[in-house]
């Protein structure tokens, strides 16, 4: 069991073993639960035909709801992306979850994300805007290049601002975290 849980991603050793030993303390039918729900989890839950989001549905909650802006798509590496965008209440947009990063070290090109799923989506639908959403690594901006260049001529493509976390000091920023939050800045409202 302490194996298997080491698997999971953030999981090491220790932090496997206390996860073995609450689940063999917990009452028999506790763990047939959570072993329940892991299993229907698997067989339910795959990824939404419009977006590649998690969804228990073919077309996801986001990609149903009429409320939703169909004028932005905002583009994400993962759902995990998704559910921290969604956390802040600030975007109300539609997505595309590419699935990953360009990363030619890992085997990871263009082909094995949903990069032309995205390309067709946006020269068909046409929205106003296309958020690029994707993390400041040597990955993700090569991704965020690749993906922008295949979009400007269908629309406007624009990049989330980085720049220093709340509550960071600047003297324990790296100079490609000052230069972003310099490249960012607005002006005061």
């Amino acid at each position: 069991m302490i194996e298997q849980l080491q698997r999971l991603p953030g999981v090491g050793p220790k932090t496997a073993q206390r996860l073995a030993l609450h689940i063999l303390k917990r009452p028999e039918a506790e763990v047939e639960a959570l072993a329940q729900a892991l299993l229907e989890a698997k067989k339910q839950v795959g990824l939404c035909k419009v977006c590649f989001h998690l969804s228990a549905e073919p077309v996801c909650e986001i990609c149903r709801n009429s409320n939703r802006d169909n004028n932005t798509i905002c583009v994400v590496a993962d759902s995990r992306d998704v559910i921290a965008l969604e956390k802040t209440r600030e975007y109300h947009g539609k997505y595309h979850v590419l699935g990953g990063v360009i990363s030619p070290m890992d085997g990871i090109g263009p082909e094995q994300l949903t990069v032309q799923s995205l390309v067709q989506r946006v020269s068909q639908q046409q929205p106003k805007e296309v958020i690029l959403a994707i993390g400041p690594s040597v990955e993700g901006e090569t991704t965020t290049l690749y993906v922008g260049q295949l979009l400007k001529p269908f629309t406007k493509v624009t990049r989330i601002a980085f720049g220093l976390p709340v509550g960071g000091d600047l003297e324990y920023a790296d100079e490609v975290t000052l230069a972003r939050a310099l490249e960012g800045r607005r002006e005061l409202d």
